[in-house]
C-alpha cells in the first residue's frame, strides 16, 4: 500500500471515530451538489473579507442548486453577521486541522464527506494548504483553488497543486510562477479575484454617512492611503522580531511622503477644479491611524475645507458609497476592485511591494488606471482624474469592458467546476 492511499484510510479511520454513525453508510445519490469552500483569511482588511462574500455569490449565482458550507479561518462576530445576513442558506464552520492534516471536529468531518469539491477562496496565496491537505488525507474526491495569487511555491505546494483538479490564479503572473516550477497537470486558468463579483450593499449606513457629511451623489472622490509594507505587528505583535519592525518601519518612512504627495496632488487638483469634495477612507484598520499626516494635513486650507474622513468599516457599506462616488483612487488593491463592480471608476497607485497581485488589472485591460507609483507623478495622477471628469461616459464604458472580461472569466471557470460535480 503507498502511503497515500494509507494515509486516506487512516483519515477514514479516525473520521469513524468522530462522526455520526449514519456517515458510515454508503451515501445515497445526492439530488443537487455540495461544496465546501474554505475562505475568510483575516477581518482587518475589507479586501480580505470581501473575497469570501464575492465567491459565494458566483457560486450561488451560477450554481442555484448546489448546497454551500463555508469553512472560515477567521472568526469574527460581525463579519461571521455580515454573511448569515446576506447567506442565510450557507452554514459556517469554523476550525484547523491538526499539524499531521487530522481534522477532529465533527461538523467539518460530516461537511467533508457530504461535499462534492472542495475550493480554496480567493487569497494573496494558497492560505489554506493544510485545509487542502487534509482533504486529500480524507479522501480522493475533486479540490481546486479559485482566483489565487501564486507566488512562493515550496516542493510541498507543488504536490498539492499537481493533485488539484483545477487552479486558478487571480492574474496571469501566478501561471507564470505555476510553469517556472513545472506545475501543468490541473486544469490551470486566469480567474480573476472573486472581490469582482462582490453583491452585498449596506444602503441606509452609506446614505446617512452622505447626508450627514454632505457628500452628493458622483461629486465626490475617495481615497485610500496605505504604507509600502503593511504594519501588521499591531495587529499581531507576536510573530515579528524588533528587527523585523525597525526595518518595515524604516522602509515606510522612506515612502510614505513621496507615495502620498502624489495624491494629494490629484486631490488639490479635484477641489480646486471642480469644488467638489473628498473622502478619505480606509481598507484596513491601521490606515484609520494614517489619513491625517499623509493625506489631509499637509493639504492647503482652501482644499482642507472640502474633505472629510471615514472610520473603518465593512465591505457592505464601503460598496455602497463608493458606488456613489465619481472616482475611487487606492494605494490599496481591492477598493478599486469594489469601486469597478459597483459601477464607479478608479485608479489603482501601486506600490512595487505590493506583491504580482496587481497584473489582474492589466489582465483585464484597465491598464489606464494602474498608476505604478514609482514611475508616476502627482501630475499624471491629476491629468487622468481630470480626463475622467470631462469624458465620462468614455471612462464608464472602459470601465465596463474591463468587467465583462472579468465576468466572461468567472464563467469559464464555474463551467470547469461543474464538470467536477
Amino acid at each position: 500500500m503507498n502511503r497515500r492511499a494509507f494515509l486516506k484510510q487512516a483519515g477514514i479511520f479516525s473520521a469513524a471515530i468522530f462522526l455520526p454513525s449514519c456517515l458510515n453508510k454508503v451515501k445515497e445519490e445526492k439530488r443537487n451538489p455540495y461544496l465546501l469552500v474554505v475562505s475568510g483569511w483575516q477581518d482587518v482588511n475589507i479586501g480580505d473579507i470581501a473575497h469570501t462574500p464575492g465567491l459565494l455569490h458566483i457560486l450561488q449565482t451560477y450554481l442555484p442548486e448546489a448546497t454551500i458550507t463555508l469553512w472560515k479561518r477567521s472568526k469574527n462576530e460581525k463579519v461571521e453577521a455580515l454573511l448569515k445576513k446576506n447567506f442565510p442558506k450557507i452554514d459556517i464552520l469554523y476550525g484547523n486541522p491538526d499539524k499531521d492534516f487530522t481534522i477532529t471536529d465533527g461538523r467539518l468531518l460530516e461537511a467533508i464527506d457530504r461535499a462534492d469539491v472542495f475550493i480554496h477562496g480567493s487569497g494573496p496565496s494558497v492560505v489554506a494548504a493544510n485545509c487542502l491537505e487534509a482533504w486529500r488525507k480524507i479522501t480522493d474526491k475533486p479540490f481546486g483553488i479559485y482566483g489565487t495569487t501564486i507566488q512562493e511555491i515550496s516542493p510541498s505546494l507543488k504536490n498539492l497543486l499537481e493533485d488539484a483538479s483545477f487552479v486558478f490564479t487571480r492574474e496571469t503572473a501566478s501561471i507564470g510562477k505555476l510553469k517556472e516550477a513545472g506545475i501543468t497537470k490541473p486544469e490551470i486558468r486566469f480567474v480573476p479575484d472573486a472581490t469582482f463579483a462582490l453583491n452585498i450593499y449596506d444602503e441606509e449606513s452609506a446614505r446617512a454617512f452622505l447626508i450627514t457629511n454632505d457628500l452628493e451623489d458622483r461629486k465626490f472622490i475617495c481615497v485610500i492611503p496605505r504604507l509600502r509594507k503593511t504594519p501588521y505587528w499591531l495587529i499581531r505583535r507576536e510573530s515579528y522580531t524588533e528587527r523585523q519592525i525597525e526595518e518595515t518601519t524604516a522602509l515606510n518612512n522612506k515612502w510614505k511622503e513621496v507615495d502620498h504627495a502624489k495624491a494629494r496632488e490629484a486631490i488639490i487638483r479635484w477641489v480646486r477644479k471642480t469644488g467638489n469634495k473628498v473622502l478619505i477612507c480606509p481598507e484596513m484598520t491601521y490606515q484609520v491611524d494614517i489619513m491625517d499626516e499623509l493625506l489631509i494635513d499637509p493639504l492647503p486650507d482652501d482644499v482642507k475645507k472640502n474633505v472629510v474622513k471615514r472610520g473603518y468599516w465593512l465591505p457592505d457599506e464601503a460598496a455602497s458609497l463608493y458606488s456613489k462616488a465619481f472616482c475611487v483612487l487606492s494605494f490599496e488593491c481591492h477598493s478599486p476592485i469594489i469601486s469597478l463592480r459597483n459601477g464607479t471608476p478608479a485608479f489603482y497607485l501601486r506600490q512595487p511591494e505590493d506583491t504580482i497581485k496587481g497584473q489582474m488589472y492589466y489582465d483585464l485591460g484597465f491598464d489606464e488606471w494602474v498608476f505604478e507609483i514609482n514611475d508616476t507623478t502627482g501630475e499624471q495622477i491629476a491629468d487622468c482624474l481630470m480626463n475622467v471628469y470631462s469624458n465620462y461616459d468614455n471612462a464608464q464604458a472602459y470601465r465596463k469592458q474591463g468587467m465583462d472580461k472579468a465576468s466572461e472569466s468567472f464563467d469559464v471557470g464555474i463551467k470547469i467546476v461543474s464538470q467536477f460535480l
